[in-house]
């Protein structure tokens, strides 16, 4: 796509639009990550606003499991002249998680997991125990605190308010419609790098036609701070537009979390003990293990050194639930032994696939395959729901936060009845208490 702004190279753009922004709205923050991009913009900004003699605000997500450097990096940011106010969230916010199918979401900075922390509180938070908004509540999805916070800042404000976002178009077939599709969207008096979020209220993307050589160009250039996490990435093989620094445990970034554990060992043991799943997430996050209909074992394992390999994995995060998986695969194999003959000895790598999935054929691909997909009934070893399984899902519920909750993504109708089921009777209590 040309360049719709002449001569003007992608710096003296931003500049420009920054300008514009300080110029045409009563209040101005920015949302920062501690990522390169949210960096250079609000560096720039900073310029700006002391060129013009104006100030601005800062909103910054702490997602609690994050890179040392990254909160090295916040800190030097909060140091930057032009800063009015500075909301460094702290919140018990639920994101996804994608290394598990029993632990969908997980709570950042959640008091009931305090022991578990990956890093102690920051001393300059909003916390739950300060929290200035009362629309906030425990639990809260990260998407929409974004736009409570919106629409909260331009009420207590007032005027026009804008706030800068730091993303560009080419990292991103989303990102690119944000920008590209101007034709469904609200715009700031025809500014196609703005974008409507509420009465009164705009998001704007400065560096939206930034390429990723131009954020490095800017900090090398202009002397910028930036996150030293990136130098780590570089050395471990990612080249700059690998690069990403996001929550670790998303749908996209559970594909880096063996970086994590590479960039910062001393950071990825605590997050190991904090997030369900992530061990796992670590050992597959280069296969389809997770969340697709096959996956692929390493070609160095049988499949029988995979079903091992998978149950250490559990154990690692939740003992309890390898135990139960343990106990329903000896009795599988117990079963084949006495009706068939089949010894554990003899139990072959992989048996017919028709038979598999018929349920007729033991072999340790079918109880791998089990496993890798959380399946807690065992239902395609060909166990049933029992009382016993119903009370261990009961402890693991009370004891394991967001264990099973409705965003459990599962088509077994025995778990999506037995959370209809406890909700029901969560209702009910909640009504007994309040009457």
């Amino acid at each position: 796509m040309p360049k719709i702004y002449g001569s003007q190279n992608v710096l003296e753009a931003a500049l420009a639009r920054l300008r514009r922004m300080f110029a045409a709205f009563d209040h101005v923050y920015f949302s920062v990550s501690g990522g390169k991009d949210s960096s250079v913009m609000v560096q720039l900004a900073d310029r700006v606003a002391a060129e013009m003699g104006c100030q601005y605000d800062v909103l910054y997500i702490d997602f609690e499991a994050q890179y040392a450097r990254t909160i090295r990096h916040i800190e030097e940011l909060k140091g930057l002249k032009q800063i009015g106010r500075f909301y460094h969230v702290a919140l018990p916010i639920a994101l996804r998680n994608a290394v598990s199918m029993l632990q969908p979401k997980w709570i950042c900075w959640d008091e009931r997991c305090r022991d578990l922390w990956v890093r102690p509180m920051p001393e300059d938070a909003v916390t739950q125990h300060n929290c200035p908004w009362p629309w906030f509540y425990h639990g809260m999805e990260f998407e929409d605190f974004i736009i409570a916070f919106a629409k909260w800042y331009r009420e207590t404000c007032g005027g026009l308010c804008a706030c800068g976002v730091g993303i560009r178009a080419d990292e991103s077939l989303n990102r690119f419609q944000t920008i590209a599709f101007y034709e469904r969207k609200e715009e700031y008096q025809g500014l196609h790098w703005t974008t409507r979020v509420d009465e009164g209220i705009y998001n704007a993307y400065p560096i939206y036609d930034w390429r990723v050589g131009d954020i490095w160009g800017a900090v090398s250039q202009l002397d910028l701070m930036y996150n030293e996490i990136y130098e780590l990435m570089y050395k471990n093989g990612l080249n700059i537009h690998q690069q990403r620094l996001c929550q670790p445990y998303g749908d996209d970034q559970r594909n880096g979390l063996d970086q994590f554990r590479a960039l910062e060992p001393e950071t990825w043991e605590k997050v190991l003990n904090r997030v369900n799943g992530v061990n796992f997430g670590n050992i597959y996050c280069r296969t389809t293990a997770l969340g697709n209909i096959k996956s692929f074992k390493p070609d160095s394992m049988t499949w029988e050194q995979y079903t091992v390999f998978l149950m250490e994995s559990i154990g690692l995060y939740n003992r309890e639930l390898m135990l139960h998986y343990y106990g329903k695969i000896r009795k599988f194999i117990r079963w084949f032994e006495k009706q068939e003959g089949i010894a554990v000895t003899d139990i072959p790598g992989e048996a017919d696939r028709k038979l598999e999935q018929q349920r007729k054929a033991i072999s340790w691909r079918r109880i791998a395959r089990a496993i890798e997909k959380n399946d807690f009934y065992m239902k395609r070893l060909s166990f049933s729901q029992t009382k016993t399984d119903q009370r261990k899902l009961e402890t693991f519920v009370r004891t394991c936060s967001n264990f099973l909750t409705k965003d459990t993504e599962t088509t077994d109708g025995d778990l999506r009845r037995f959370v209809e089921r406890r909700e029901l009777d969560e209702c009910d209590e909640a009504g007994s208490k309040s009457s």
